[in-house]
């Protein structure tokens, strides 16, 4: 389970964050997380669980915001957002397309704590 050592990575760029902005104690943490990031959000937020005890983010909490997949069609020069991730191909003129907008992303977006 790759997700604990993503949680674990999370928790010390965030707790990086909090030190560098005098926080006494991290509240939230909000993720943007891809379809084709390769990271099961369930897993991730069991791991953020565990990542955190003992740390300035204990008790915090972990929100994902899931971002879908936008591919860029050049042939009818659309975007469109993917139902899936099995098939890449145009909504618009059907054709194959293999340019990823969105969709690939994991990072953090923002950090609530007190002072």
């Amino acid at each position: 389970m790759h997700e604990l050592s993503i949680a674990h990575s999370l928790v010390e760029i965030a707790g990086e964050a909090a030190c560098q902005a005098n926080a006494k104690q991290v509240e939230a943490v909000t993720l943007r997380l891809g379809a084709l990031s390769g990271v099961v959000k369930d897993a991730l937020l069991f791991s953020y669980d565990i990542a955190i005890e003992n740390t300035l983010l204990a008790g915090s909490r972990l929100y994902i915001e899931e971002l879908p997949v936008v591919v860029y069609c050049p042939d009818c020069d659309t975007q469109t957002t993917l139902d899936g991730v099995q098939r890449f191909r145009c909504d618009q003129c059907g054709q194959p397309t293999a340019q990823i907008i969105q969709g690939k992303e994991m990072e953090i977006v923002s950090l609530e704590y007190t002072e």
